[in-house]
């Protein structure tokens, strides 16, 4: 039964993102490395998949390590000033062969699909010129995203693909980092997501030094991170003197965040179905920088009520939770907060005002795949801060089998006496329930 309740929570929360960004513009940044993975015919499809079904899908191919590989072939060394590679003269046409087959490779992994797509000079270019002395030659930087000629054929139900090389007005190639390319046409189109797709595991517990209360799973990957804590990340894990992958896609990623990209996803292209996961899922795939209100703890309303019971029913079922249905829940409806990720209800609690300047907390329920979360903690702190603005002195539980859970959050052990009279009255003899309870004076 849970099995196939999960299995039901799955399709919910995919009809929900697919209701959600329908008609979206989503940017695909995805590094040359993963187009010679075994798995990379099926994220093309994957790609075809969402642009069949109404996402606007847009991609960007990082070409490096195949400039790297032609140039090599034809003996031609290119300089770098700092991580930017000085294209030559006589390194531009090859470079341009390079990044164009790059790109041909993914509008063939779409074409498997059934999905067209286009690779077109969508970039306007400008050249880095002289920077510290150094004369950058063919290195230019993005001046302007032709986004009238993207929309067209994004219009048609294709694929645009953009590969890193920009024009001047005059029709001269730059050599445009695909970092910068992806970030200026996320900005540029109103992008609501840019995935970051990559050959490495990404943001994980062990490899970096991670701020405390950052959301991880069971596996040590970090879930989601705001602009704010992929800040604070950056600065506990600086990498001078040479380039860390995960650290700069996070870079990216709070850059893409701040020019107004709602959520920017960084995920391991090995993974099969990693995007589909990554955007139909809460839980996801991969890290997830976002900008907008993602999660939020709430009141509850009449239609969250249902969600709310099939929570509780295991808890019920097992004698942790006492028995409630619709009526006794709508009746003090005001007495609830749910926990809600991206528009669904995930955990449960309620404070009930007992007299004597006493609160009750109860009804505390979390789903079990969000377990890992915290998410139960997070609703008995905000019930505590509501009773503490509410002006109560005290909040008790009363509790059979969750009461060293209790002790962990700052509650101790006290006696049935000690509740207000109404409730001591009311009090379950037959439950022999313990009584744990914080003053919060």
């Amino acid at each position: 039964m849970n099995k196939s309740v999960s299995q039901m929570d799955l399709v919910r929360e995919a009809f929900y993102y697919q209701s959600r960004f329908d008609g979206s513009t989503m940017v695909f940044k995805i590094d040359f490395p993963v187009t010679g993975d075994p798995l990379f015919p099926y994220l093309m499809k994957d790609l075809a998949l969402l642009a069949k079904t109404g996402f606007r899908v847009v991609i960007v191919p990082g070409a490096k390590e195949r400039i790297d590989s032609v140039l090599g072939e034809y003996g031609i060394t290119c300089r770098y000033a700092g991580s930017t590679r000085i294209t030559t003269a006589e390194a531009i046409p090859f470079v341009v062969m390079a990044a164009f087959h790059t790109a041909t490779q993914f509008m063939t992994g779409l074409s498997a699909g059934a999905v067209d797509a286009a690779i077109g000079n969508f970039v306007r270019a400008r050249g880095l010129g002289v920077v510290e002395g150094i004369d950058m030659e063919y290195t230019g930087t993005v001046d302007k995203i032709l986004t009238d000629s993207i929309r067209r054929i994004l219009d048609l139900g294709m694929v645009p693909i953009l590969p890193c090389i920009g024009y001047s007005p005059s029709g001269k190639p730059y050599n445009v980092p695909s970092d910068e390319i992806a970030l200026e046409a996320s900005a540029a189109l109103g992008a609501v997501k840019l995935f970051i797709v990559s050959v490495d595991q990404g943001l994980r517990k062990g490899a970096y030094r991670i701020p405390e209360n950052t959301e991880m799973d069971g596996r040590g990957r970090i879930i989601r991170l705001t602009p704010q804590e992929a800040e604070a990340l950056l600065e506990l894990n600086p990498s001078p003197g040479k380039e860390d992958k995960p650290l700069t896609e996070l870079r990216l990623a709070l850059r893409a965040s701040r020019s107004g990209v709602e959520r920017v996803h960084i995920i391991d292209g090995r993974e099969e179905g990693a995007v589909l996961r990554e955007l139909f899922s809460n839980l996801g795939a991969g890290t997830m920088v976002y900008a907008d209100e993602y999660e939020a703890i709430r009141g509850l309303k009449t239609a969250d009520i249902p969600d709310v019971l099939r929570l509780m029913e295991p808890l019920m079922q097992q004698g942790v939770l006492v028995r409630r249905n619709s009526e006794a829940i709508q009746e003090k409806k005001a007495d609830y907060v749910v926990f809600e990720i991206d528009g669904s209800v995930h955990a449960c609690g309620a404070l009930h005002h007992q007299g004597e300047g006493q609160g009750e907390i109860a009804a505390i329920a979390t789903d079990p795949a969000y377990a890992d979360r915290g998410l139960g903690r997070r609703i008995v702190r905000f019930l505590i801060d509501r009773a503490v603005k509410q002006g109560l002195r005290r909040v008790f539980v009363l509790t059979t089998r969750t009461h060293d859970w209790f002790e962990s959050l700052g509650f101790t052990e006290c006696s049935l006496e000690s509740l207000p009279p109404g409730r001591r009255k009311n009090y379950d003899h037959r439950r022999n329930s313990k009584v744990f309870a914080l003053d919060l004076r």
